[in-house]
């Protein structure tokens, strides 16, 4: 082990290109786009590694800068994908509005339960009406912990 720290210690460009590599893979699985540009900056501060004899302390500013300079600058011109998307990326229930499911238990007095978008959610009916298992709605807002729905054709 203590041969690999110092064979890292000795030649900084695998450690950074191996951040690079891991903050790149966790994006593809991600999907947000919050982690290129770490990643990136990873990747450059590898090459420079390699092209200028600096220090860690410096190596990880040069990262540190390029990660904030790189992401407030992307964000700024890169426009959202959807003009309707809210600006919280936080904000995983708001996004289900317009989806499509099914519900999973029969709604009641216009409450009940639906499938959407793989999980299972409390929701409850734009109109005071009852569905039965299986029909398809339609996500129209949140209210509280539970989506609100109408049925869908």
């Amino acid at each position: 082990m203590g041969g690999l720290m110092g064979l890292a210690l000795a030649n900084p460009f695998w450690v950074w290109a191996a951040i690079g590599a891991a903050l790149l893979a966790v994006e593809v699985f991600g999907g947000t786009g919050w982690l290129l540009w770490p990643a990136a900056s990873a990747a450059v501060t590898a090459v420079l590694s390699l092209a200028l004899s600096v220090g860690w302390p410096l190596q990880a500013l040069v990262f540190a800068g390029l990660t904030i300079a790189t992401t407030f600058v992307a964000r700024s011109l890169w426009p959202p994908r959807d003009p309707g998307e809210t600006a919280d990326i936080n904000d995983n229930i708001g996004r289900l509005i317009g989806h499509h499911g099914k519900t999973t238990h029969a709604f009641a007095g216009g409450a009940g339960r639906v499938f959407i978008d793989g999980k299972e959610w409390a929701a409850e009916l734009d109109e005071a009406s009852d569905l039965a298992v299986g029909a398809s709605v339609e996500v129209t807002g949140v209210s509280g912990a539970r989506l609100r729905v109408r049925p869908s054709h």
